[in-house]
């Protein structure tokens, strides 16, 4: 049987717990306080309004440094978290280990490989709305949760066809990705629009949507951050910044807001970095201007500091 972890139980790890359960694996799901407690008393909850309500209990809660050897483990962390969870998890992974990043950012599975220094790691993203609640549990909202996976070493493919064969398993609605850089980028380019534009005016999607200025900014940034990617060589299409913005018009519910928005207003560690200040970087590495996406940056940056 294989042994399955997943690292990281908020939103996202949260929902893709509830869906391995179903999946004839030794589950361990990692977590720590009191959100280790309610797992190990109540299940892990999931309110999932494409999958049902569903409780899981894993064949293990730990922390990471009881976390023992796995086959495949999804790590599914804030990206300022890499270098601390790849420190606590590198016992639990061999040579053999599958590691799959369900994570934000552009450059994080080279990040992550480097870091591990070990292990089979495989980039993927994730179109979801998902959060976890004070509670513990965790809600998925609408009628998607899909993730795209896919390798760019094409010696990892076999690996690949392992994390293809648990996902269906599991009724994770999944796609392989021939070219999973273009595909990292379609969602960061989503994400340095949605979470920046939400989080520059703690506002919602509607609330931009309503407003033309914001709107129109909303486009920029999706445009600004398209440019970056086909100057770096990363295989986009008009096409793919296009339906971005389409999804921001007609897709997206009035009240949702971002995670950047959220934690941000909490007071919170955020990923802001990921989103802005690594965009205005990478533009200026290969003279691209973005100047929507730097102002927006400079004001998170205020609020912040």
């Amino acid at each position: 049987m294989l042994k399955v972890a997943v690292v990281g139980i908020g939103g996202v790890g949260g929902y893709l717990a509830g869906m391995l359960g179903g999946a004839d694996v030794e589950l361990t799901l990692v977590a720590r306080g009191e959100r280790k407690k309610s797992i190990e008393e109540n299940g892990l909850v999931l309110h999932s309004e494409n999958n049902g309500e569903r409780v899981v209990k894993p064949a293990c809660v730990t922390e990471a440094a009881g976390l023992e050897k796995q086959d495949i483990i999804f790590l599914c962390v804030k990206t300022y978290s890499i270098d601390e969870v790849c420190d606590e998890i590198r016992h639990a992974v061999t040579d053999d280990t599958i590691v799959v990043l369900v994570m934000n950012g552009v450059d994080t599975a080279d990040r992550v490989a480097k870091t591990l220094g070990v292990g089979k790691v495989i980039g993927s993203v994730i179109y979801i709305v998902t959060f976890a609640n004070a509670d513990y549990s965790i809600t998925q909202q609408g009628k998607f949760a899909t993730v795209k996976f896919g390798v760019k070493d094409k010696a990892l493919d076999a690996d690949a066809r392992k994390v293809k064969s648990l996902l269906k398993e599991a009724g994770v609605d999944h796609v392989y990705a021939p070219d999973i850089e273009a595909e990292i980028w379609k969602k960061y380019m989503l994400n340095c629009a949605y979470n920046v534009a939400t989080a520059s005016y703690d506002n919602t999607i509607g609330q931009l949507r309503d407003d033309k200025k914001k709107a129109a900014e909303y486009e920029a940034l999706v445009w600004e951050a398209y440019n970056v990617a086909t100057a770096k060589g990363v295989k986009l299409r008009e096409e793919d910044a296009k339906e971005t913005i389409r999804k921001f018009y007609e897709d997206y519910a009035d009240e949702l807001t971002s995670s950047l928005q959220r934690d941000l207003n909490a007071g919170r560690q955020s990923e802001y970095e990921i989103f802005a200040d690594y965009l205005v970087k990478a533009a200026a590495e290969v003279g691209v201007s973005v100047p929507v996406t730097e102002k927006m940056a400079e004001g998170i940056r205020r609020r912040i500091t």
